[in-house]
């Protein structure tokens, strides 16, 4: 793997994670995995703001890196690739299909990029090899053993599995609670070019679900909030809370604050400009729910 970033790119990611350099280990992918998802939020603010973000993995690593921002899983695992890589791991990318209650599917495949990291093996997981994933939102705190196994990750519990049904070589069932049902992936690596069309399909169309919502998104130790136009979810091992920010200034505030996303470099009027849209979709929803799904 040699995506073009250079060593203040790194550095600079490093900081935004809030951790130093080290060599590979166990312990430090489990670090970088927490850190990232932490303080690197799952997030579609750039379509709302009128952003056409690429799925290059250099750019992605610049806009964390510098900018303060997220993105989605083409993005956030895309940047991590190149995160590991430099810190001297052993990582490959590999095509994902997340799917609902319909189960695994074909047609899915590609709405994913997984990462896979190699050469760490434990007594539990003698092989070596870790399911890593920054990019799925309301799901993974730590990367998981590649070990079909059942994994608990409060307040969400997994089902890791291999697979041989056609679709995928492995399968994650997500908690009953979490927003999709699992998400199916495959041994073979593959380059980012594979993702290009479902990209331009997830963040152009307006049958996508991220084009209709705006949504951020941020794990931490003990849960996940997630912020979907002006609706707030907590969800932690005491359960679910949600709450409504319909003002401007706290909207925004709670984005930077508790979010962990920034949008110093971004034009005022494209600010406004996203502020209307998420408003305007608010008082929809308030008005017909069912219509606004």
């Amino acid at each position: 793997m040699s995506d073009p970033v250079s060593d203040r790119d790194v550095a600079a990611y490093l900081r935004r994670l809030g951790l130093d350099a080290e060599p590979p280990s166990v312990e430090g992918l489990q670090r970088l995995h927490r850190a990232h998802v932490e303080h690197v939020p799952y997030e579609t603010m750039w379509i709302h703001l009128g952003e056409r973000w690429d799925i290059d993995p250099a750019n992605a690593v610049r806009r964390i890196a510098h900018d303060g921002r997220g993105g989605y899983c083409y993005h956030l695992n895309g940047a991590f690739s190149v995160l590991l890589a430099a810190r001297g791991y052993r990582v490959t990318r590999h095509i994902g299909g997340v799917h609902g209650p319909e189960g695994p599917n074909t047609a899915a495949l590609a709405n994913h990029l997984v990462l896979v990291v190699s050469d760490l093996p434990t007594d539990a997981n003698p092989g070596g090899r870790w399911y890593v994933d920054v990019g799925l939102g309301d799901a993974l705190y730590e990367p998981m053993p590649m070990v079909p196994a059942t994994y608990v990750q409060p307040p969400m519990t997994f089902h890791l599995a291999a697979t041989d049904d056609g679709v995928g070589d492995w399968h994650l069932a997500h908690d009953p609670a979490g927003s999709f049902t699992g998400m199916s992936f495959r041994e073979g690596e593959v380059g980012l070019d594979v993702f290009a069309d479902r990209h331009a399909y997830l963040s152009t169309s307006p049958e996508s679900g991220f084009v209709r919502v705006c949504t951020v998104q941020r794990r931490h130790a003990t849960g996940v909030v997630i912020l979907r136009g002006c609706v707030v979810t907590r969800w932690t091992v005491d359960g679910t809370e949600t709450e409504t920010i319909d003002r401007r200034a706290d909207w925004f505030t709670f984005v930077a604050d508790e979010l962990q996303l920034r949008l110093d470099g971004v034009a005022p009027e494209a600010v406004d400009a996203l502020w209307a849209a998420v408003s305007t979709s608010h008082r929809a929803w308030l008005a017909d729910p069912a219509a606004a799904e």
